[in-house]
């Protein structure tokens, strides 16, 4: 009888990055091999950084709106918002009805444009080409309303302190309910092309198992966490803005895997439909801003405020000592936290299956340098 000798491997130590186009930004994964199968993964950040919050320290409240465009520019208008929210407590500011729907209308359209921006690039890192294309065809008709509204189709500018920049032109509103008319009927082709798509369930379905506890572990938010059977969600749980005011659903999914964090995306931008087409019915006409002087100082204090982005809780703290610039600022985003439980997510998968997961995150790399 033969006696089969034993095989053994050396480990390899892979760099992914940090040039890499499913990093989705300047990330370096430093990866122990066993093989194919991954036994590590060391997370390097920092290639992007710009001192965006010692930026904030040396501005205005006012001046701070365009750098805050920066910090997660693929939702600039809701970094925009969570920083005038922040402002606005520390000052008791009271914002215009008109404003206030204005702000959810925009916020709404950022969070489908990004969920859109997701699904596309996620099947583009699988080998799929036409969901990006689809996706991102949809994507052009928010970026033009953006574009109608401020002149801007990436950093917008558009949400100040105190309400907003304008007031929406005349052929907003019809081209958004036509956009509203058209992205349903969009989804459901995005659904054929995918959820049943053996492929991308073979991807998808079972990898990058994300636990409920891990959920809790890390602050793992946004999607990501509802579909790990975690029903919460800021604008239902801790409302801001009138979220309070329109009927929507929080969608909760229980696979807790890639599969299951693209599905509670696809659920979220109906809902965002639902959400923006009621702000329509119902938004009021009036003033979009308080006058706010040049000279613009808050009260001395220290606050916290948060929003639901489409990557999860996005929240500024800061601290005013009473002059017209902030005294510090810390900003917090959603992906710092997904990246972190990437390194215990990917153990024992292979490479491929560590760009499903990284995709599915929705990991973007300047919300995590700043």
């Amino acid at each position: 009888m033969a006696k089969t000798r034993d095989l053994y491997t050396e480990e390899l130590v892979l760099n992914m990055g940090p040039h890499h186009p499913s990093t989705h930004g300047v990330c370096r994964l430093i990866l122990k091999m066993d093989g194919e199968v991954i036994t590590d993964c060391i997370p390097v950040v920092g290639y992007l950084h710009r001192a965006i919050e010692k930026i904030v320290e040396n501005r205005t409240y006012a001046q701070c709106i365009p750098i805050m465009d920066r910090f997660e520019y693929v939702t600039a208008m809701m970094c925009d918002w969570a920083f005038c929210l922040a402002t606005e407590k520390l000052t008791k500011l009271e914002i215009p009805e008109r404003a206030e729907y204005l702000r959810v209308i925009m916020g709404e359209l950022n969070r489908i444009a990004s969920h859109l921006l997701c699904i596309g690039v996620t099947a583009l890192d699988l080998g799929a080409l036409t969901p990006f294309l689809y996706t991102f065809r949809e994507r052009e008709l928010i970026l033009d309303l953006f574009e109608m509204t401020c002149g801007q189709r990436l950093t917008y500018n558009y949400i100040r302190i105190g309400g907003v920049a304008r007031d929406i032109p005349p052929e907003f509103i019809p081209k958004c309910r036509e956009f509203l008319n058209i992205i349903n009927p969009k989804i459901d082709d995005y659904e054929k092309i995918l959820t049943e798509n053996p492929i991308w369930i073979a991807r998808n379905k079972g990898v990058g198992i994300i636990p409920e506890q891990m959920v809790y572990d890390y602050a793992i938010s946004g999607p990501s966490a509802r579909a790990s059977g975690v029903n919460y969600d800021i604008r239902k749980h801790d409302t801001y803005s009138i979220y309070d005011r329109f009927d929507f659903d929080i969608p909760v999914f229980f696979g807790c895997d890639s599969y299951d964090r693209y599905r509670a995306r696809l659920a979220e931008m109906r809902q965002a439909a639902r959400i923006i087409g009621q702000a329509l019915d119902q938004m009021p006409e009036g003033e979009v801003r308080v006058k706010v002087t040049a000279a613009f100082k808050t009260e001395p204090g220290e606050v916290y405020s948060r929003i639901e982005n489409s990557r999860g809780e996005m929240g500024i703290h800061l601290i005013s000592d009473g002059s017209k610039k902030p005294f510090r600022m810390r900003a917090r985003g959603g992906s710092y936290n997904h990246l972190m439980a990437v390194p215990e997510i990917v153990k024992g998968l292979k490479i491929a299956d560590l760009v499903a997961v990284f995709a599915s995150l929705d990991i973007i790399m300047p919300e995590i340098d700043r």
